[in-house]
């Protein structure tokens, strides 16, 4: 969905969009999270929007679809996983070990990985498979969308106010994050083989 046509519907129907593109957004259907909360932020500038309903709207967004990714691991995805994973390389063995590697960095996966596109829609059905405790990732997931969707809001709500910003471009704010992740990926790949010549 084009951030256009998401200006048109948050136009038309308001705040109920900003919860529905978050939630399914998080849930793992495709759509542009972090330039709508941004763009969110530049139409609270420009007084299309009430900062406080945005703040709500999003935040119950994106909690309620971790919540709800979190519950369909924890049901349906052990029963796929045994009965698909092979097909993809995902044998009993290495799963568990994906499991032990969750396990321990699980608070971690939960709150930065929602600053990570594939990550933040992955990291609640592994939490729901690996069966990590609800209390614990009702805490940290909490934690994680109010340090998300704030400061993306924020960000774009003080940008406007310094410059004039096109709606239209703001999509190039998400390949921004995206490309930077990726950057940041090789770069950590890289960085071994790199110690290892200068060693």
């Amino acid at each position: 969905m084009s951030i256009d046509a998401i200006t048109e519907y948050i136009n038309s129907y308001g705040y109920i969009i900003l919860f529905i593109c978050l939630f399914f957004g998080i849930v793992g259907i495709p759509a542009p999270e972090e330039s709508l909360l941004f763009l969110t932020g530049i139409l609270v500038s420009h007084h299309h929007l009430s900062m406080g309903e945005s703040l709500i709207y999003s935040e119950l967004g994106a909690f309620l679809g971790m919540l709800t990714a979190y519950f369909l691991g924890k049901y349906l995805g052990k029963p796929f996983v045994n009965r698909y994973g092979h097909y993809f390389g995902l044998t009993s063995e290495k799963w568990k070990t994906i499991e032990k590697r969750y396990r321990g960095n699980a608070h971690k996966a939960i709150i930065f990985g929602y600053y990570l596109p594939g990550i933040r829609q992955i990291s609640p059905y592994f939490a729901g498979i690996a069966h990590i405790s609800f209390r614990y990732f009702f805490c940290f997931s909490l934690i994680g969308s109010i340090i998300w969707t704030i400061p993306l809001i924020l960000a774009g709500y003080y940008t406007a106010k310094v410059i004039y910003i096109n709606p239209k471009y703001v999509p190039y704010f998400g390949v921004v994050l995206f490309v930077l992740f990726l950057i940041q990926l090789l770069w950590k790949k890289m960085l071994p083989k790199n110690k290892r010549n200068l060693k």
